[in-house]
């Protein structure tokens, strides 16, 4: 997959350097900069130079390549910082999964304590699901892994 651009698209305007960013780290394949609204500091971006839309839209060469680099990049973070005791890694898929930027980015967000600038609250459905329903839909995902 060839790194295209979309001309309309904000993180491709960061990449090919017509907007300016707080850049951490860049190659041939991905830029990562601090994100403007830093939920926490050191939140920083990771952008596949390739424009796709989200995740449904990587192939398995542009996912190695962007992928490869997550665990470099956050190790450098926590480095950066003593204070950080954690990290949140957060990717974003359709809007009703509140991806605001439809250009497939990566969050990667530093936590320093229970009570910094950013939360994440899964629902419990534990007792929503008989065995009979979780073994169907691991079912239909397995086959689609099959096809």
């Amino acid at each position: 997959m060839a790194n295209k651009r979309d001309a309309s698209c904000i993180f491709c305007k960061i990449i090919d350097g017509e907007i300016p960013s707080y850049t951490i780290y860049e190659d041939e394949n991905i830029k990562a900069f601090l994100d403007i609204s830093q939920a926490t500091p050191g939140h920083t971006l990771i952008v596949p130079k390739t424009h796709v839309k989200d995740i449904f839209e990587y192939d398995p060469e542009l996912a190695s390549k962007t992928f490869a680099k997550i665990p470099l990049i956050a190790q450098a973070i926590k480095a950066s910082n003593p204070n950080i005791i954690g990290m949140n890694i957060v990717n974003n898929n359709g809007s009703i999964a509140y991806q605001s930027v439809f250009h497939s980015h990566f969050h990667l967000i530093p936590r320093y304590s229970e009570n910094d600038d950013f939360k994440m609250i899964f629902g419990d459905n534990t007792d929503s699901y008989s065995k009979e329903q979780l073994v169907a839909i691991q079912t239909k995902i397995k086959s689609e892994l099959e096809s």
